[in-house]
């Protein structure tokens, strides 16, 4: 009787959990990026507001979504428990504005990332998102300004810097075009750089 043994290659699928506070156009370009890949997938779109657009992107993207309150994030393991519920192999915050509790970055060492959108160190730390920190580059008559992938700690802005990518300042830019470079930048890489720290796992 002649045996025959077969062998099969089996692909683990990255599981990727996404926190986001508002509109949500970067968790949007995260879960499409991974949509047709059989390495990687968005399984959880977690906000801190329940009036977020970025649920409602998840609902259209039919990802499992939810929103949580400040007692439930700091003071107990609500949304701890929630996150393992989906074994993620990478947390990613996409807009997320509120500090990461140690119970979270504990649970995860090295597995929670942050986008910053401007050139780490500078113009990082509580209050500095968004329109604030375009304004305040453009204010400062900078050169150039950027995006920033980094990874969480229990620090506004203070973890190892993974990826830097930069975009020139024009004489006459604004703080609304540089928000639009800004955009460009992290459409463009934030998926790419998620997908190389997956591989490198």
């Amino acid at each position: 009787m002649r045996c025959f043994v077969v062998s099969q290659h089996l692909v683990y699928m990255k599981r990727i959990v996404i926190f986001a506070s508002g509109s949500g156009s970067n968790a949007q370009q995260i879960t499409e990026f991974f949509q047709d890949r059989k390495d990687a997938q968005v399984v959880q779109i977690l906000s801190n507001k329940n009036t977020a657009k970025v649920l409602e992107r998840a609902n259209n993207l039919k990802i499992s979504a939810f929103s949580f309150n400040r007692s439930a994030f700091y003071d107990t393991d609500q949304v701890l428990n929630l996150i393992k519920s989906t074994q993620p192999d990478l947390i990613v915050l996409a807009g997320f504005l509120w500090l990461f509790p140690q119970n979270i970055i504990e649970a995860y060492p090295g597995k929670i990332i942050n986008i910053h959108p401007a050139l780490l160190p500078a113009y990082g730390g509580k209050g500095m998102y968004g329109a604030n920190v375009h304004k305040a580059v453009v204010a400062a008559g900078e050169k150039e300004s950027g995006i920033t992938i980094h990874e969480v700690t229990s620090e506004y802005d203070k973890g190892t810097i993974l990826f830097q990518a930069k975009t020139q300042l024009e004489p006459d830019e604004t703080p609304d075009s540089l928000a639009a470079k800004i955009h460009e930048l992290e459409y463009e890489h934030f998926p790419r750089v998620i997908a190389e720290i997956l591989e490198k796992q």
